[in-house]
């Protein structure tokens, strides 16, 4: 079988959630001997050894990948992180990822991203081959949105963890985290105001670091950061600074408003940590009795949701338990079969 997939977001010096996705399907897959070519903008990661071509970044890229496609006898196209090329084409087998259905959600997103992604999925789909999304809430949204999607599409293949044998999780009994791009989807305004809620003595024991980009429609919630006492804010994290977190905080709180899978709860989940995160869509899916449920619109709910995990010494010792139970249903290796089964069927 020959294949071509577009790398490029997993071939970022920081990968976002996206991109991490891809690096950890595109890894597997180049184990199972197939004839593989990667297309990028950028050099690939050094572990990746295969085929590949380097294009021109931006509009280009497209241009040339859609030259370079077109030129080939393919089996298979696939499209992990964009739609436009699969909205192009109407004879080239194409498996396409949705990995989310932000765009079309009422939160303020990037607004190039969105304009995109909203001229481009219809098309994508109908011309597609094959439709995969990362979770069954995912699977659940795209369907509300196209109900003409045929039996059987979307397949769900979901994702693996980043590290195949992490450190597990010694609680420094002093960090609570927050992983993920500054933005008012994943919720870190609500969070810390829920933090400055909580008891003054927990407060001064714990404090709240959130790591991630600045993303957008960011300032208000960086202003409440450097406002509040005990909040601090340490920008992007390195995959060595990813894990060392997850090995070391006492808690990671991710209480998102909406997300397609959310890479880092699977992580922390592996590790032990125990975790505060949202009652709804694939989170409470990823997760499902491994965690403290909040109602992320509701401040006070968090705020509850931050003392109980801190305070409740049993509860966390069965979080601790029963998180690496649940992430093991999830591999990498699972993913690609469940890929490789979609495209055969």
């Amino acid at each position: 079988m020959k294949i071509v997939i577009d790398v490029r977001e997993a071939c970022r010096v920081h990968r976002a959630g996206k991109g991490q996705w891809t690096y950890g399907f595109v890894s597997e897959l180049l184990s199972r001997g197939l004839d593989i070519t990667l297309l990028s903008d950028s050099p690939l990661p050094k572990e990746w050894n295969c085929n590949f071509r380097i294009l021109r970044s931006g509009w280009r890229w497209h241009l040339e990948a859609l030259s370079y496609i077109k030129e080939q006898s393919l089996d298979l196209y696939i499209s992990p992180t964009s739609y436009i090329l699969p909205a192009l084409f109407h004879s080239i087998p194409t498996a396409l990822v949705v990995h989310d259905m932000i765009a079309f959600r009422r939160e303020p997103h990037d607004k190039k991203a969105s304009i995109i992604e909203r001229f481009t999925l219809k098309r994508a789909l109908r011309f597609s081959s094959h439709v995969c999304t990362v979770s069954k809430s995912t699977a659940l949204d795209l369907h509300d949105r196209y109900p003409y999607l045929p039996h059987g599409n979307p397949n769900v293949i979901y994702a693996g963890p980043m590290h195949t044998s992490p450190s597990m999780n010694v609680s420094d009994k002093r960090t609570i985290v927050c992983i993920g791009t500054i933005c008012p989807r994943k919720n870190q305004h609500r969070l810390v105001q829920a933090y400055n809620l909580l008891p003054t003595d927990i407060r001064s024991q714990y404090i709240l670091n959130i790591v991630g980009n600045d993303g957008w429609h960011s300032s208000a919630t960086l202003r409440l950061i450097e406002e509040s006492e005990g909040v601090t804010w340490s920008g992007y994290a390195s995959q060595k600074e990813y894990g060392a977190l997850l090995s070391s905080c006492s808690v990671l709180a991710l209480p998102s408003l909406y997300e397609g899978f959310g890479m880092q709860i699977l992580d922390a989940l592996q590790r032990g940590v125990p975790i505060l995160t949202s009652d709804c869509g694939s989170l409470a899916e990823v997760v499902g009795d491994s965690a403290v449920l909040v109602e992320p619109m509701s401040v006070e709910s968090i705020a509850l949701g931050l003392e109980k995990i801190i305070t409740d010494d049993l509860l966390r010792a069965r979080l601790q338990t029963t998180g690496p139970v649940q992430a093991a249903r999830f591999s990498w290796k699972r993913t690609v079969d469940s890929f490789l089964d979609c495209i055969k069927s």
